[in-house]
């Protein structure tokens, strides 16, 4: 009978608030003198990390951080940033990763909106916090990292001070898994950057899927390349503990450090925008041979040049491409390879791999929706409508600004905002930003399919494709071009390569050779290119 069933109800044996923190406290018992961190000469163990971030959280406890405060952190990827990834939460309050590559209006913006109550910054970036809070008006207590590859501080409070303090007692989970645990603010290349919300079982849950879908087997090794301010890594601070994995930090990403982290560390995964991949490929210090084992690669950000997957694919990197959103969580698909890609060139196979594939495990089905028929796209390759997702990886909402979330989950969905096709398999694979769609004589052409064979040829370092008005046509393709240091190329060298590989209304017809705006991110800012040629 179902009110027997229902008699059964949740209790605190059968039901724990879902939280990365519940990851921490068994990476101490499980893996405790195992290394959970490498910085330079620094390594600690899982046991002495869950000290030190219980120690953190007691200090912030002192300092009045508690519940629902907003802990605002600006510091490059080193072992602080990812300890506060728990201290933070187990105090209850919501860490605010800050792009460090920010100017300081949009900083001092972001501190204000996001109700900060303290900054914790690198001594590197104390001048922009300063500046950033004069600006705003703001005058926040300032709580300093002082890390020996940066400057030194001005002797007020510093991070080592917090870690005096007497660790938080309890197991610092949170009452609610609903509970806030991170802001993320978007990138802002249009208007203001607005405040994406995450919640704690998100978090545990992104986590959780990660490991299962790359996998990440026990004793990993993982570089740290991907922003924590990003997505907060997307989330892979969390997904860590889980399998006691050892979290390689080099401050910098540059290819002497990266290369070197490998080597001596054993690196296994890591994370990388695609013009990492690029730089890594392409740098004189890449390794003559193949990595054996093969590093396993997770690439985000923008869809993958397949010339790019190709050359990483010869350096022994296992690159799959994953897609999301800051409204995300950070990826939630994956381009998982076919058992039949293997009987592929490897043209063929890079350009199967640049898809933006299918869902993760902790996310519902993606779908591809034409918006105003409300229904799902043919399975076809060729016809377009936009990428909508459900799944507990979707963001609580915008901070203070009910409007725009509930325009973002108009239906039940969220709406991404990118144009994509579904392929027969189920695979989707973006086209473009709706936005960024052109549509030349009534037939839509995809930037990115130009942009991909645009990076084909071998004097292109950067390209960027965008609509330009035309008389006839109404919209053609016009592509933005930087070419690789001495490279000669011309106008007519990249059109007649276009026109030999690309239907006539999807090849460009006028190139601007100049170096492409880009985001704090990396992300080409390509109304700043419209602008350019009136449009």
């Amino acid at each position: 009978m179902r009110e027997n069933f229902e008699a059964l109800d949740k209790c605190g044996a059968n039901h724990v608030p879902l939280s990365p923190i519940s990851f921490l406290n068994r990476a101490a018992e499980v893996f405790g003198p195992e290394t959970a961190v490498v910085y330079g000469k620094d390594r600690r163990s899982w046991a002495e990390t869950a000290d030190r971030v219980r120690r953190v959280a007691g200090g912030l406890q002192a300092m009045g951080v508690g519940l629902g405060d907003t802990v605002s952190v600006l510091a490059p990827n080193i072992p602080e940033l990812f300890e506060l990834h728990f201290a933070v939460a187990m105090t209850g309050g919501v860490l605010g990763a800050i792009n460090i590559r920010l100017e300081p209006e949009t900083v001092g913006y972001i501190l204000d909106h996001s109700d900060c109550k303290i900054v914790i910054v690198d001594t590197a970036f104390r001048p922009l916090v300063d500046q950033a809070m004069t600006e705003a008006g703001l005058d926040l207590r300032v709580v300093e990292i002082t890390d020996p590859e940066g400057p030194a501080g001005l002797g007020g409070p510093s991070y080592d001070d917090l870690l005096k303090s007497d660790p938080m007692s309890g197991d610092g989970l949170p009452q609610d898994e609903w509970q806030a645990i991170a802001i993320n603010y978007t990138s802002g290349t249009s208007g203001r950057p607005k405040g994406v919300v995450y919640h704690h079982r998100g978090a545990y849950l992104m986590a959780m899927g990660t490991a299962a879908a790359w996998p990440m087997s026990y004793g990993a090794s993982y570089l740290s390349i991907v922003p924590m301010f990003h997505c907060n890594g997307w989330c892979h601070p969390w997904m860590a503990p889980i399998n006691g994995a050892k979290m390689v930090f080099t401050r910098l990403p540059d290819p002497q450090r990266l290369f070197d982290a490998i080597a001596s560390e054993g690196v296994t995964h890591m994370g990388a925008a695609p013009v990492v991949l690029q730089m890594m490929a392409e740098s004189d210090l890449a390794p003559k041979a193949a990595f054996d084992p093969p590093i396993n690669v997770f690439t985000a950000g923008a869809p993958p040049p397949p010339a790019i997957l190709e050359k990483t694919a010869a350096m022994g990197m296992n690159v799959m491409h994953v897609y999301g959103l800051t409204e995300t969580y950070g990826h939630v698909t994956q381009c998982i390879p076919q058992s039949d890609w293997g009987d592929l060139d490897l043209q063929s196979r890079a350009e199967r791999s640049a898809r933006q594939g299918v869902s993760f495990p902790m996310m519902e089905p993606v779908e591809v929706v034409n918006r105003k028929a409300n229904a799902p796209v043919p399975r076809d390759a060729e016809t377009q409508g936009e990428i909508a997702l459900r799944g507990n990886t979707v963001m609580k909402g915008y901070y203070k600004n009910v409007q725009a979330t509930l325009d973002a989950f108009d239906g039940g969905k969220f709406w991404s905002g990118d144009a994509a096709v579904m392929y027969g398999d189920a695979y989707i694979q973006i086209r473009d930003r709706l936005k960024d769609v052109i549509i030349s004589g009534g037939e839509n052409v995809s930037s990115v399919e130009v942009e991909a064979m645009l990076y084909r040829h071998p004097d292109v370092q950067t390209a960027a494709v965008v609509a330009e008005p035309h008389d006839r046509w109404g919209e053609v393709p016009c592509a933005f071009i930087e070419l690789r240091a001495g490279a000669t190329a011309s106008e007519d060298d990249i059109l007649g390569f276009c026109k030999d590989r690309l239907a006539g209304f999807k090849a460009p017809k006028r190139v601007v050779f100049t170096e492409i705006p880009k985001t704090s991110t990396g992300k080409v800012q390509k109304f700043k290119l419209r602008e350019l040629i009136g449009n």
